[in-house]
């Protein structure tokens, strides 16, 4: 029963394969499936796993309890993410591997996303090579709110898929869309009712897992090989980059979400 309860607390991923589809689920219960440390790295470590499998045709990616994710879970950010070089950590080497880790899988990755996407949650449907949302949906990023721009590996799969205008007024504006506009500005595959959901995405996986492997798997390899691919950041731009860290606007962005009030920012 304590693990039980640990793993309610901690929230955690798990993989489950019918024939040649892995369902992957994002659990965190009574957290709206906010991502922590934990959860991030075995979602790095499980689709490393899924990759190296030949016989996979196809992976979900979805939320439990209604839900895809609320992003990253804030409550971590006072202890995980304090200082500049805990920041660098946290985004670079915990969330950074686990998004390319989902980039990266040869196969198919299929997102399946209902209520709650935004934060983190927007960030790992954007490495998805397909988004099919119901239509309660509501996705954005609003991480001005908390006084802090969004990493640049965490950046790199939103910007790809929506490009620099419709990134642009994400993170700007920090607003929560709602499927229909999500879909209208490129975030989305297709919308469909709340009710038709599920069975559009075993559907969906079914077709995907009909398909040729070997053609799938040499389709992303080309598509990834003809995008244009940016020079890695240098240390140095990383540095400036993460230096918001210790910021006065920072820390009372996240002050006032833990503390369920509006902030207030100084431009410090």
């Amino acid at each position: 029963m304590n693990d039980n309860r640990d793993a309610a607390a901690t929230g955690r991923v798990l993989c489950e394969r019918q024939g040649a589809i892995a369902w992957v689920t994002l659990s965190h219960p009574g957290r709206l499936n906010a991502i922590t440390v934990a959860m991030w790295g075995q979602l790095a470590e499980i689709f490393g796993g899924l990759s190296a499998d030949m016989d996979l045709r196809c992976v979900v990616l979805r939320g439990e309890g209604g839900n895809f994710a609320a992003g990253a879970d804030i409550r971590e950010f006072p202890q995980e993410r304090g200082k500049l070089a805990s920041v660098m950590h946290y985004h670079m080497q915990v969330i950074a591997p686990a998004l390319a880790a989902v980039a990266a899988c040869p196969h198919p990755v299929l997102a399946q996303i209902e209520g709650v996407c935004v934060g983190g949650g927007l960030e790992i449907a954007s490495q998805c090579d397909l988004r099919i949302a119901g239509q309660s949906a509501r996705l954005g990023v609003p991480i001005n709110q908390l006084g802090f721009p969004m990493a640049p590996e965490e950046m790199r799969g939103l910007l790809a898929l929506a490009g620099r205008a419709t990134t642009l007024e994400i993170l700007l504006e920090g607003r929560i869309f709602n499927a229909s506009q999500a879909l209208a500005k490129g975030l989305l595959t297709r919308v469909l009712p709340d009710a038709d959901l599920a069975q559009d995405v075993m559907r969906t996986a079914g077709r995907l897992a009909q398909g040729a492997p070997l053609a799938a798997r040499l389709n992303k390899q080309t598509i990834n090989r003809l995008s244009v691919q940016p020079e890695p950041l240098t240390h140095d731009e990383l540095q400036s980059l993460f230096s918001y860290a210790q910021s006065r606007d920072h820390q009372e962005g996240v002050r006032a979400f833990l503390a369920g009030e509006p902030p207030v920012f100084s431009g410090e």
